[in-house]
């Protein structure tokens, strides 16, 4: 029997007859579900809009109307039509397989034959409630994603090379071919695999990240195609694969360079034909996804050392973007800053800071090595550390190519002790005495740099 449910969750019961409402509500009742009860479609809807229920238990079949289930059917359409989110389970003494069809087509989510078992009963009204609730979390995720891609698309590139990359993006992303993303780390390669996706004629579908860096080569089969129970030792109960996930969707394979030659081959047959088999099980599976990959490898030094597959090379990249690293995007620098900054700003709830003069200078004269992620992630620990409204270049921390020590620079001799006294004492005069942000300049945590003074007790005095 299923476990003793919380009386949060409201059941209505509608038929016609007062005995079926009856034992309805005893069995329901006694596993802790508040019970509803309605004679009529008629006054089942006004039960509906006055109170709130979580399923509907519906009979098909009323005393005017006894076998064709129109009455049932009509009722679950006004469900379906009004979008109230309220599943609803067909009940009917009249086995009918075409009227159970058009029950599940108009929005019924099982279906129940009178008389019925209590276990039965019980079973199908629980795992309706439990599949409602999971449709309304997928809901809740999906709208937040969808805020995440508003604000994501706010910022409007400046750069003509990431102006012109957008269209050739644009132009081809409704044709469901691959496209592979080549380009540094950090270059925002993830985010404009969600625009293409966004743009794509599956754009309704999931979109599945993968990091393929990430998989080792003795879990790939399972990571991508799923698993059975019992398909091998530690597979206590069966996983679904990246591919049934982004079923109808796009699946994006990132750091596609980094599969395993060895299950290479695995990839490439799934799409060349589209089958595939969960590990476990000897059914062939179809795919359905748009493919899209990303790398910042050279395919053509790994071809010609035989550590990736030419022909799978051609099956990825029918379209392939190269996106420009950040130093290529100069006119985008300050811009992204400063939409990195009202970003994080609206997230810790902190008042807008600005950019002092010095701070664009050092933003213009850094070389960006980590790109835009760099770029995110200092603005980010700019504005939690700032206690102004105003960034100045030491609240940055960053070292222009003009700021940044030569090489075979000689330094007086002295001992360790003494020279971690006086970095420590340089950084703490750099930021005013701030221990936190002198922790940062010498790559240290708070908590190690307190450690120090503590040893140090006279670069206190």
């Amino acid at each position: 029997m299923p476990s003793k449910r919380s009386s949060q969750f409201c059941i209505l019961v509608a038929d016609d007859r007062s005995d079926v409402r009856l034992s309805a509500r005893f069995a329901l009742e006694d596993n802790k579900y508040q019970v509803h009860e309605a004679g009529s479609p008629q006054m089942a809807k006004e039960l509906i809009k006055q109170t709130r229920i979580d399923l509907v238990l519906l009979d098909m079949n009323y005393s005017r109307d006894t076998t064709s289930g129109a009455e049932g059917l009509a009722l679950l359409a006004w469900l379906q039509k009004e979008e109230l989110g309220i599943p609803a389970v067909a009940m009917t003494a009249w086995s009918n397989v075409e009227l159970a069809v058009k029950a599940m087509q108009l929005g019924a989510g099982d279906f129940l034959e009178k008389p019925w078992k209590n276990q039965r009963l019980l079973q199908v009204v629980a795992q309706q409630i439990k599949v409602n609730g999971l449709k309304k979390q997928n809901q809740k995720l999906q709208q937040r994603l969808d805020n995440n891609n508003i604000q994501q698309d706010q910022y409007q590139w400046l750069s003509p090379c990431m102006n012109e990359l957008m269209l050739q993006i644009k132009s081809v992303a409704r044709a469901n071919v691959s496209v592979l993303l080549t380009g540094d780390n950090g270059t925002g390669k993830s985010q404009l695999a969600k625009y293409i996706h966004a743009q794509s004629q599956v754009d309704n579908g999931p979109f599945i990240a993968v990091n393929m860096g990430a998989i080792s080569e003795t879990l790939f089969e399972s990571e991508m195609f799923g698993h059975t129970k019992g398909a091998f030792t530690d597979a206590k109960s069966s996983r679904i694969g990246r591919f049934e996930l982004a079923k109808n969707g796009t699946l994006f394979l990132d750091e596609i360079a980094n599969i395993p030659l060895s299950q290479q081959a695995k990839l490439l047959r799934v799409l060349e034909t589209g089958e595939y088999e969960v590990l476990g099980s000897s059914q062939t599976q179809f795919s359905s996804i748009r493919l899209i990959s990303a790398t910042n490898s050279h395919f053509k030094e790994l071809i010609e050392k035989e550590l990736f597959r030419e022909d799978l090379f051609y099956r990825i990249n029918t379209i392939e973007f190269r996106v420009p690293s950040l130093k290529e995007r100069s006119l985008d620098i300050v811009p992204l800053a400063k939409h990195f900054i009202n970003m994080n700003c609206n997230k810790y709830s902190k008042q807008l800071v600005t950019l002092s003069s010095e701070a664009v200078d050092a933003l213009l004269g850094y070389h960006w090595p980590g790109n835009i992620r760099e770029l995110s992630h200092l603005m980010e620990r700019a504005v939690l550390l700032c206690r102004d409204d105003r960034l100045t270049a030491s609240d940055l921390n960053i070292k222009t190519d003009q700021q940044a020590p030569s090489r075979g620079v000689s330094l007086p001799m002295m001992t360790l002790e003494n020279a971690e006294k006086q970095l420590i004492t340089q950084a703490l005069n750099q930021v005013n005495q701030h221990v936190p942000k002198a922790a940062n300049l010498l790559g240290l945590t708070k908590s190690s740099l307190y450690r120090r003074l503590e040893k140090y007790a006279d670069l206190q005095k």
